[in-house]
């Protein structure tokens, strides 16, 4: 029985200290943007940079650990954007749903922007990237389908382009209007010619 429980601890341990580290990169990220100091994080998360190396071999691992956390808010906007009848309107509302995905931290367009580039099976990040690219694809299809989007538009063209506004949404000078005419020139652009909406 003595061995069973000594057996248990460290994997309890081991749990709460994952928690506990993605807790404080989760507050370190929304305080500090994604280029945070991971050492920081870990000295918050009450364990040393060791452990933190342990858990997540690097910055992008730590991040898409993050990301996978806040998914669940994501999922619940994809499946009321799914309800909806207009397939060009639940491609705008699912472009908005990433815009502000992705602007959740300051600094994020930037790696997610590297991870779709580059499709590294080796970086964390490349498989958020791909289920969201594919999700987006699902939402091109069926507007191309009804003949309301250009048969040329791929979805990631438009996870691209979401990154894109989000890291405008990130920048000092950006304002309200700007990313109004910034999102209609992209609507505008993947529409098909002859829709007057």
């Amino acid at each position: 029985m003595g061995v069973e429980q000594s057996g248990r601890r460290p994997r309890v341990d081991v749990a709460r200290n994952r928690v506990a580290l993605l807790e404080a990169a989760q507050r370190h990220f929304l305080r500090f943007g994604v280029g945070t100091s991971l050492e920081a994080v870990a000295k918050e998360a009450g364990v040393g940079p060791g452990t933190l190396y342990r858990h997540f071999p690097n910055r992008e691992a730590l991040l898409a650990a993050v990301l996978q956390s806040r998914s669940e808010e994501l999922e619940a906007r994809r499946a009321d954007i799914s309800q909806l009848d207009d397939a060009s309107e639940r491609l705008r509302r699912w472009l908005r749903a990433m815009e502000e995905y992705f602007s959740a931290f300051s600094g994020l367009p930037e790696p997610l922007m590297a991870a779709a580039r580059a499709l590294d099976p080796d970086n964390p990040l490349t498989v958020p990237c791909e289920n969201i690219i594919a999700t987006t694809d699902e939402y091109v299809l069926a507007a191309q389908l009804t003949g309301q989007v250009r048969a040329s538009v791929t979805g990631r063209d438009l996870f691209l382009l979401a990154v894109s506004v989000a890291w405008t949404m990130g920048a000092a000078e950006a304002d309200h209007e700007v990313l109004d005419r910034l999102l209609t020139l992209i609507e505008n652009g993947y529409r098909e010619q002859d829709d007057k909406r």
